[in-house]
C-alpha cells in the first residue's frame, strides 16, 4: 500500500476501492474496527530543570528507595558502571536503540548523517544524558570518533548496557559515561541503531525518552518523568531521617537494629 490509511489521499483511495468491491467485502470493512497505531506514547511527561537540578542532589539509593515506597519496580540500570572514580551524571534521557546485525535492516536504515545515532547525538546537551540500548553487554556502541560529537556538544553523560572503546580518549573527553565494560571490538558488525528517543529496554529496565537519568559510583537509576517530583519529597525525606539515625548512631554507638530499618518517630 503505497501511503498510511489515516491521511485523507489514501482514506479517498480506500473508498473508490470498497465502492468497486463486492457488498460483502464493504460490509465486513465496515463491521469490523481498524487500529492504524496499536503502541502508546513514547514520552511520557516532562522533568523541569528545577526539578531535575533537585534530584541531581540524591544518592542512587535513595532515589531506588523513593521508588521502592511508591511501590515501582526497580529502576536499576543492572550492569551500567562508571567508567571512572567520581563520575555522576543528571539529565533527561535521549534513547538509541540498537538491533542485531541484518543485511536488509542494514540497507534499509539512513545512511550517513541521518543515521539514528547520529539524530540522537543531535538532540543532546548538558541537560540530556544519551541511553544506549545495545543487544548484548559486551558489544561496542560507539569510540572516540563517534562521542567527539558529544563532547563538542557538551552531553550531560552517557549510558548503556553495552560496552565502550577507544576508552583512555573518551575518558579525555570529559563527560561522564556509564558501560557495563570496555571492549576493543567493533559494533557494526554485529548490531546496529535503529530508533532514535523510542521506549526502549535498557539494563532490564524500561526507558522512556525525557525521563530523569540518574548516575553516581553505584551506579545509574532512571526516574520516570511522570512521577520524578513525588520520587523527590520520598527519597529526600529518606535522606534526612537516614542522616538522624547515622548521627545518633554515631553519638551513641551501638546496633543499627534500634533505628534501622526506620522506627519512626525518631528525634
Amino acid at each position: 500500500w503505497p501511503a498510511r490509511l489515516d491521511q485523507p489521499c489514501s482514506r479517498d483511495m480506500l473508498g473508490r476501492v470498497l465502492r468497486a468491491a463486492p457488498a460483502g467485502l464493504r460490509a465486513a470493512h465496515h463491521a469490523a474496527p481498524v487500529r492504524y497505531l496499536a503502541m502508546g506514547p513514547a514520552v511520557g511527561g516532562h522533568v523541569s530543570d528545577e526539578t531535575l537540578d533537585k534530584l541531581g542532589t540524591l544518592s542512587t539509593q535513595a532515589l531506588i528507595d523513593g521508588l521502592w515506597v511508591m511501590g515501582w519496580p526497580s529502576s536499576f540500570i543492572e550492569g551500567a558502571r562508571p567508567l571512572a572514580k567520581g563520575q555522576k551524571c543528571v539529565g533527561r534521557a535521549v534513547t538509541l536503540n540498537f538491533v542485531p546485525h541484518r543485511p536488509d535492516v542494514q540497507m534499509d536504515k539512513p545512511a550517513g548523517e541521518a543515521s539514528p545515532e547520529y539524530e540522537a547525538f543531535e538532540k543532546c546537551g548538558p541537560r540530556e544524558v544519551l541511553v544506549m540500548a545495545s543487544v548484548g553487554p559486551w558489544e561496542s556502541v560507539g569510540g572516540d570518533i563517534k562521542f567527539l560529537r558529544l563532547k563538542q556538544l557538551k552531553v550531560g553523560g552517557l549510558v548503556t548496557d553495552g560496552s565502550v572503546r577507544d576508552t583512555d580518549e573518551i575518558l579525555s573527553y570529559g563527560f561522564p559515561v556509564f558501560s557495563f565494560s570496555t571492549t576493543a571490538k567493533q559494533g557494526p558488525a554485529i548490531m546496529q541503531p535503529w530508533e532514535c528517543n523510542g521506549l526502549i529496554e535498557c539494563g532490564g529496565v524500561v526507558v522512556r525518552p525525557g525521563d530523569a537519568i540518574i548516575g553516581d559510583q553505584d551506579g545509574v537509576v532512571v526516574v520516570p518523568a511522570a512521577v520524578a517530583e513525588k520520587v523527590y519529597e520520598l527519597a529526600h525525606g529518606r535522606e534526612v531521617v537516614e542522616k538522624i539515625i547515622k548521627a545518633e548512631l554515631v553519638a551513641n554507638p551501638g546496633p543499627p537494629g534500634k533505628y534501622y530499618p526506620f522506627k519512626p518517630p525518631i528525634k
